[in-house]
């Protein structure tokens, strides 16, 4: 419960810092680029910030639902299922973005060079049986 507590607090601060710089400070991890991805609370309604590790692809923006490994996909990932239209904070920036799940095909273009990009992604799928979804996120 405190680890819990802790992390939302770093996530805050991280969100904070991250606008505050735009994206300059707090803005990578492990050397990968993040952006703050807003979602809608399907059960909730209220609006969540999550930072989020991405890759480009053409004008798209490249997430992976890896949620570390868990046995469970984070909880932004349904949020975009229920609804997909949302905002992503990037290079001081705010797009309005539409989201889906890759295909099969997409994924199987993706996930490799998401995985040359951030090696410890392929570690989190030998911690899960799930399939760790990709989503694109399309500038409107």
């Amino acid at each position: 419960m405190v680890v819990k507590w802790i992390f939302r607090q770093f996530i805050r601060l991280q969100v904070y810092i991250y606008r505050r710089s735009g994206g300059k400070r707090l803005g990578h991890v492990r050397g990968n680029p993040l952006l703050l991805l807003t979602t809608v609370g399907r059960k909730t309604g209220k609006q969540r910030v999550t930072p989020v590790m991405y890759m480009r692809d053409g004008d798209n923006y490249v997430i992976v639902a890896a949620n570390a490994g868990a046995r469970r996909n984070p909880g932004w990932f349904a949020n975009l299922q229920a609804n997909p239209q949302t905002t992503i904070e990037v290079d001081g920036m705010t797009r309005t973005v539409m989201a889906h799940k890759a295909s099969k095909e997409e994924k199987g273009r993706l996930w490799p060079q998401f995985v040359e990009r951030a090696p410890f992604l392929e570690g989190y799928t030998k911690k899960t049986t799930r399939d760790i979804p990709v989503i694109i996120l399309q500038p409107l």
